[in-house]
C-alpha cells in the first residue's frame, strides 16, 4: 500500500508541474507564476546611475508585481517600484525603462500600471501620471539622448 501511495504522489506531482501549478518543487498559482514570469524580466534593468541591476538595488523585488486577470486571454500587471532615496531625480526613467521592456518581452496580452510604491518618494504623484501617461512615453522614446539611456539600462547583460 506504502508503495502505491508513494507512486501516486510521485505521479500527482509531476502532473502539477507539467501543468504549471508547480515551479522548482514550490507550489505556485498560475496568477503566482506569470507575476514571477514579470518579475524575471524587469529585475535584470540596470539603475540610469549606478552599475547595478534594479534587483541589486532593491528597487524591484517579487512583491512589487501583481497580476489581474482581466479576462480568458488578458491580463493587467502592478508594479510597483522603491527608489533608493525619496528625492531619486531618475524615477521617471526607471518607470519608463521597466515599461519599454515589459511591453518588449512579455508573450502575453496585457495592460500595465506602474507605480512608485507609496510613501517612498517625495514626488510619487506626479511621477506616477507621468510614468503612466502613454503620450509622454511616447514622445519620450523619440528623444534620441533618452531612448539610448533606456536602451543601455533595458539590455540584457549578453547583448
Amino acid at each position: 500500500m506504502e508503495i502505491v501511495s508513494s507512486l501516486l504522489s510521485s505521479a500527482l506531482e509531476k502532473i502539477f508541474q507539467l501543468s504549471g501549478l508547480i515551479r522548482n518543487g514550490m507550489n505556485i498559482k498560475p496568477m503566482e507564476e506569470k507575476a514571477l514570469d514579470v518579475y524575471d524580466v524587469i529585475r535584470s534593468i540596470r539603475d540610469p546611475e549606478k552599475p547595478n541591476t534594479l534587483e541589486e538595488l532593491e528597487v524591484v523585488t517579487e512583491k512589487c508585481v501583481e497580476i489581474q486577470e482581466l479576462n480568458e486571454d488578458e491580463f493587467l500587471i502592478i508594479i510597483r517600484f522603491s527608489p533608493t532615496v525619496p528625492h531619486c531625480s531618475l524615477a521617471t526613467l526607471i518607470g519608463l525603462c521597466i515599461q519599454v521592456k515589459l511591453q518588449r518581452c512579455l508573450p502575453f496580452k496585457h495592460k500595465l500600471e506602474i507605480y512608485i510604491s507609496e510613501g517612498t518618494h517625495s514626488t510619487e504623484e506626479d511621477v506616477n501620471k507621468q510614468i503612466n501617461d502613454k503620450e509622454r512615453i511616447a514622445a519620450a522614446m523619440e528623444n534620441p539622448n533618452l531612448r539610448e539611456i533606456v536602451e543601455q539600462c533595458v539590455a540584457e547583460p549578453d547583448d
